[in-house]
């Protein structure tokens, strides 16, 4: 090849150079474009940036809304990742941990001859049983919930997985616990209770008074006039 050849090569590669340059200069003369000096709505950059998902608002977890709209077969899918150690079934035994058959309502540590952990035994004091609230506590980070404790497993952070496996384990008896009312209906039946029991106690403090005057003593007579004053010093 002589250098006539690479002197054309050259010549085309600029030759496709301009040709671009210049349809981009066309462009920008056909299509005029001018940004508007103020937006027609205003948008907050901090807002429309993408944020971390939200963390839960603090407050009472409503078991009577959440439970009665869990998934029971999620629950149950959930329940798998505990197989390696406990056992689901009626009348299946222990294994490493003890058996969760009927486990919802039962009392803490109330498995008769598993060797439950000296935290767990001191947790139990007092008839404490399982219910909604201190199992889903529990089940969210076990080692932090009961000190001690020898249950290895680091918890269920996701609260849907919590309640879903807990609505499967309440399941998991002939005779589930009953569930709890949603906050807003156990609220407004206190407000609906409310006057009657005001009216209650209003009674017993009439009939209180009452009984007071009753039992004074009839034969009771009144100061002489100009006595003793007692010695206020």
């Amino acid at each position: 090849m002589g250098d006539l050849f690479f002197n054309k090569l050259a010549g085309a590669i600029i030759g496709i150079g301009l040709v671009i340059m210049g349809l981009m200069e066309l462009s920008n003369r056909l299509f005029d474009v001018h940004p508007p000096e103020t937006l027609a709505v205003a948008v907050d950059l901090d807002v429309a940036a993408p944020v971390a998902e939200e963390e839960a608002e603090d407050g009472p977890v409503d078991f009577g809304v959440l439970l009665a709209n869990a998934d029971v077969s999620s629950g149950a899918r959930v329940a798998r990742r505990c197989a390696s150690c406990h056992t689901f079934e009626e009348g299946a035994g222990n294994g490493t941990g003890p058996y969760m058959w009927d486990v919802m309502g039962r009392e803490v540590a109330g498995v008769d001859g598993y060797g439950y952990s000296s935290a767990m035994v001191s947790y139990a004091e007092g008839g404490r049983v399982w219910g909604f609230q201190n199992m889903y506590d529990y089940l969210e980070n076990p080692r932090s919930y009961v000190e001690g404790t020898a249950m290895s497993f680091a918890g269920l952070r996701n609260q849907e997985d919590r309640i879903n496996i807990i609505a499967y384990m309440r399941t998991l008896s002939n005779s589930p616990i009953d569930l709890p009312a949603p906050l807003a209906a156990a609220v407004e039946a206190v407000v609906e209770d409310a006057p009657a029991a005001l009216e209650d106690a209003a009674a017993a403090v009439d009939a209180a008074a009452d009984e007071s005057v009753d039992e004074a003593p009839a034969d009771a007579e009144p100061p002489a006039e100009g006595g003793d004053e007692g010695e206020d010093g």
